[in-house]
C-alpha cells in the first residue's frame, strides 16, 4: 500500500495527512503522545484491502506543526474535523492508541455525526492525573539525545517492533538522531488530562464502540470496569495478551483481528 501525502491546514496550523485512498469505509488512526502516523503503517497495510485508511502527524509531532501556539484538548479534536473535511469524508471509524485514543473519544462525543465507531487502544477517559506531565517529562529528559545511531535508538525505545516504531519518528541530522517534538509541547499536551477526568464524554458516545487493552495495560480494571458501567449498550472490550501500551506495535495482527471483527459486528 501506497500512501497519498497531503498537508492539511486549520488555523494556521499544518497538520501531515496519509491516505490510502479508495472507496472502502474510512478508518482515521490517531497516535499517542510522541509518536508519528507511521507507527501504524502495519496496521494500514492489513486494514487497506477493505477500507480507505487516514493517518495524521497530529499537532506537535512528526511532519506538522511543531510548535503550535494551541495544544488543549479542543485543539486537537478539531484538526480531526478539518482532517475529515478536507478529504471530503462525512464519517469515519476513529481509531487511536493511548492520548490519540482519548482525542478520538473527545471527537466522538463532540461530533457524534463524523464517528460511525469509535476505537480505543489502551486509551480511557480517566483522570486526573496530576503525575502525568512530570512522568512524561522525565522520561523524556532520560531520553540520551541526540542518539549516536538509529540502531542505538532503537535499543533505548524499547527493541524490536516497539523500538523501531519509536524510533520511526526520529530525524537524522549531522550531529545523530533527533525526536520531531519538542519535550514541552509534549507536556503541555497532558496539562488538561493532569486536572480532570472525561467521563461525561464517555458517556456522551453514541456509536459502537471497542475497548481494546493490552495485557499490561495503563488503564487500571477498576477504570475499564466502569467504562462498561457507564456505557453497556453497544461497548465491546478485549484484551491482546503478551502486550504493553504500545500494542499497536507489538501485535498489530492481533490488534487488527479483533478490529475487524468488531468492524464486521457492527457495520458501522
Amino acid at each position: 500500500m501506497e500512501w497519498q501525502r497531503r498537508t492539511v491546514v486549520r488555523d494556521g496550523v499544518a497538520l501531515e495527512v496519509r491516505d490510502s485512498g479508495g472507496d472502502g469505509p474510512p478508518v482515521l488512526l490517531l497516535h499517542g503522545l510522541a509518536g508519528q502516523a507511521g507507527e501504524w503503517d502495519a496496521t494500514a497495510r492489513l486494514l487497506g484491502p477493505r477500507h480507505r485508511v487516514v493517518a495524521v502527524d497530529q499537532r506537535g509531532h512528526g511532519a506538522s506543526e511543531r510548535r503550535p501556539a494551541d495544544v488543549s484538548r479542543a485543539a486537537y479534536v478539531a484538526d480531526v474535523v478539518a482532517v475529515l473535511d478536507a478529504l471530503d469524508i462525512d464519517r469515519a471509524v476513529l481509531a487511536g492508541q493511548s492520548l490519540g485514543g482519548h482525542t478520538a473519544l473527545l471527537t466522538a462525543a463532540a461530533h457524534p455525526d463524523r464517528a460511525a465507531a469509535l476505537v480505543l487502544v489502551d486509551a480511557s477517559p480517566g483522570g486526573p492525573h496530576p503525575e502525568s506531565p512530570g512522568v512524561i517529562g522525565g522520561w523524556l529528559d532520560s531520553w540520551p539525545v541526540p542518539f549516536a545511531s538509529r540502531a542505538a535508538a532503537v535499543e533505548f525505545l524499547g527493541g524490536g517492533a516497539v523500538g523501531e516504531g519509536w524510533a520511526g519518528g526520529l530525524e537524522e541530522r549531522a550531529d545523530g538522531w533527533w525526536p520531531r517534538f519538542d519535550r514541552d509541547v509534549m507536556v503541555a499536551a497532558l496539562a488538561e488530562n493532569a486536572t480532570r477526568s472525561w467521563w461525561r464524554e464517555w458517556e456522551a458516545v453514541v456509536c459502537p464502540t471497542l475497548v481494546l487493552l493490552a495485557q499490561d495495560s495503563f488503564v487500571d480494571r477498576d477504570e475499564a470496569d466502569e467504562m462498561l458501567v457507564r456505557r453497556p449498550q453497544g461497548t465491546y472490550a478485549a484484551c491482546v495478551p503478551g502486550t504493553g501500551h504500545d500494542l499497536h506495535l507489538e501485535r498489530p495482527d492481533a490488534l487488527h483481528a479483533v478490529l475487524a471483527a468488531f468492524l464486521a459486528a457492527v457495520r458501522p
